[in-house]
């Protein structure tokens, strides 16, 4: 009888060989998870984003100390009234089907954005109106001062505003869009796109890159191989076997657990690339019981405790730290506000909260997902806990798109609903209120969860307003308080992880808190 890890490995084999020849200079990827959507407006999916950044350019885009730098943007001003920016676009911008990029899809493609994103729909609220000036200039006119405009702009976590041509940016936001034309510098090939296969890029001959260095998410994306394949090998132990015996070049995230066999291998190297890393956070659907009543939302904070959960999920102490900042530990946000005694593993007090609330001893319905690394092991992990608080759980395992699916039910967990689910952000999504999507609390208009509180929305617009750093962190402060006490969420800490490559033959991979190929070099 054949063995299942050596199934796997002949599975492995007949998928490297399979397809059109490779190019010379081709790069072959695993991934943190298998890419089904490819929609990167609709959803906030990590490897939907990382997808964008392949074939999409952005406007502005941030640089490797978190500064917001021009991108398509050559030019840029502010009226002295601070109500009108103009942008002028740098020249050579092309789509990938030889058009020019233009104002008008710049303004489309922002619409369309700000409709599905939080940040992007806080920064509309403050828009009186844009204006194509010319075929390369626009404006983006202001009902009051709004000092995020362009930290907007360059947002770099999920749903990024990433210009697309304006036929397809006015796509119906509630769709996917079914064109995947962008201008960025690899080329999406769809005829050889194979969910659970391959996904494959191409370099984009016409691409044009800024001059200056790359430098995190920012400069001159210059592709430097011809061709990057993403292959689909959800089996890591799998992955990294490939990876040591030379078939692959690239594991974006290989688990903690096999870190030993990479490190024995003098050709393998294990880098962070990722230097802030990434948070932890159980989410609750609110609008459903028990998460619905505060008292018990409460009771799971208690019960949570950061450093066990992150023993048990990461393990090796050098890429983990307990952090009671919403707006992650080592950001100029950083606060611990409200966080006293929370997710430190008090379960007598989780116990008593949840009498005192009448919770009847209903299961909890959490969605487990079973194939991204980093993930697996924290649901048991979170599971475990919630029990030891006095929950009873029921873990429902589901690959990560079907969860993606699934969390934009309202329903009862009977009729197909949810209760709560363990994941994780990056950092630079979760930095500061507008971008960290599991704070919104506009009910409806909210991210899966659906809280529902005015005072964090008027701290969030408060935020917004806020002229100076020091106005914000004292804001943010207030606001992270407030947070916690209605229970948006619980933050479970950061992490970083290590990508591996062949380092005998890949060279200059850009140290980016999202993993990118231009400036890649392959021997």
């Amino acid at each position: 009888m054949i063995s299942r890890a050596a199934a796997l490995a002949g599975a492995c084999a007949a998928l490297l060989l399979a397809g059109p020849a490779h190019a010379q200079k081709t790069v072959r990827a695993v991934m943190h998870s298998d890419l089904k959507v490819l929609d990167p407006i609709w959803t906030t999916a990590n490897i939907v984003r990382n997808h964008g950044y392949m074939v999409w350019d952005t406007l502005f885009a941030m640089d490797d100390k978190l500064v917001a730098q021009p991108q398509m943007v050559d030019k840029w001003e502010l009226s002295a009234d601070r109500l009108t920016y103009s942008f002028t676009l740098r020249d050579g911008l092309k789509w990938h089907d030889g058009k020019p990029v233009t104002s008008e899809d710049c303004i489309a493609s922002l619409s369309r954005w700000g409709v599905r994103d939080s940040t992007g729909s806080k920064l509309l609220s403050f828009v009186a109106g844009f204006e194509a000036t010319a075929e390369k200039s626009f404006r983006i006119v202001l009902k009051e001062p709004y000092g995020l405009v362009i930290d907007s702009l360059a947002k770099p976590g999920g749903s990024t505003p990433l210009m697309m041509p304006k036929r397809i940016a006015e796509t119906d936001p509630a769709k996917q869009i079914d064109e995947f034309i962008g201008s960025g510098p690899f080329i999406f090939k769809k005829d050889e796109w194979k969910p659970g296969d391959r996904t494959v890029y191409v370099r984009n001959p016409d691409y044009v890159p800024r001059a200056e260095p790359a430098s995190g998410l920012a400069g001159g994306k210059v592709a430097k191989v011809d061709r990057v394949e993403w292959l689909a090998i959800p089996d890591h132990q799998t992955a990294v076997n490939a990876l040591l015996a030379g078939e692959i070049d690239y594991i974006e995230a290989p688990p903690h657990d096999l870190k030993a066999l990479l490190l024995a291998d003098k050709n393998i190297r294990l880098e962070v690339l990722n230097k802030i890393g990434a948070q932890y956070v159980f989410r609750w659907n609110t609008v459903v019981p028990p998460f619905n009543n505060e008292k018990i939302r409460r009771a799971a904070m208690y019960a949570f405790d950061q450093k066990s959960f992150l023993e048990g999920v990461i393990g090796d102490d050098r890429y983990y730290r307990t952090c009671d900042a919403m707006f992650v530990c080592g950001t100029p946000l950083e606060n611990s506000a409200g966080m006293d005694g929370l997710a430190r593993g008090n379960f007598a007090k989780s116990k008593e909260l949840l009498k005192e609330a009448g919770y009847d001893g209903t299961p909890l319905v959490m969605l487990h997902t079973t194939d991204i690394a980093v993930l697996t092991n924290a649901g048991p992990i979170a599971k475990d806990l919630l029990e030891k608080g006095g929950f009873k759980v029921e873990m429902v395992p589901l690959d990560f798109q079907a969860i993606v699916s699934r969390r934009l039910r309202k329903t009862l967990p009977a009729d197909g609903g949810w209760n709560g689910f363990m994941t994780s952000w990056l950092s630079v999504d979760m930095m500061n209120p507008l971008t960290n999507s599991m704070l919104t609390a506009s009910c409806d208009k909210a991210n899966f969860g659906w809280p529902c509180d005015a005072e964090v929305e008027r701290l969030r617009d408060a935020y917004a307003r806020a002229p100076d750093l020091p106005a914000r962190q004292k804001i943010t402060a207030e606001l992270q308080a407030r947070a916690v006490q209605y229970g948006t969420h619980i933050h479970l800490g950061q992490y970083t992880l290590p990508t591996a490559t062949r380092s005998d033959r890949i060279s200059n991979v850009v140290v980016s808190p999202i993993p990118v190929f231009w400036g890649m070099e392959k021997k």
